[in-house]
């Protein structure tokens, strides 16, 4: 199978077929022997049968496109490797998150527990004294308010 890739990287020309097979100048594709000069003027150049220019020129074509190809991968492969690092420090943001929420909520509810562990021993008397907080609040409110 070796002998095969290297009797092909030796003489491209047998890669391309027979002597008479021939791109027509219309196709579009890009040709080294025809095609459009670049003030738009068409030159007729009949096609010559494929050689060893002709192979080169192709080959150069594939090695411009397989370079293009391989930095493309290359910005592919620094993206996937960035979204990778960007997921594994989310994550260990999260989880640090997660962490400091379930600490939090353990104070939230001893600061609750013993909130209404003093309610129940004063009964209701708490609730008076927030609600007279509430309109002193409120009247020093109203009276800086027109005061201004």
């Amino acid at each position: 199978m070796s002998q095969r890739y290297r009797t092909t990287l030796r003489d491209r020309s047998t890669l391309l077929g027979t002597a008479d097979y021939s791109t027509p100048p219309s196709s579009g594709r890009s040709s080294p022997y025809g095609g459009s000069l670049s003030n738009g003027v068409s030159r007729e150049i009949p096609f010559q049968p494929m050689g060893h220019r002709y192979a080169d020129d192709l080959e150069g074509q594939n090695d411009e496109h397989l370079e293009g190809l391989t930095a493309k991968v290359k910005i592919l492969k620094d993206i996937t490797i960035g979204i990778g690092n960007e997921v594994r420090e989310s994550t260990v943001q999260l989880s640090q998150m997660n962490d400091a929420f379930a600490e939090t909520s353990g104070i939230l509810a001893g600061t609750f527990r013993r909130m209404n562990n003093m309610a129940a021993r004063q009964g209701c008397r708490w609730l008076w004294y927030i609600v007279f907080l509430i309109i002193v609040f409120w009247f020093f409110i109203i009276v800086w308010w027109f005061r201004r």
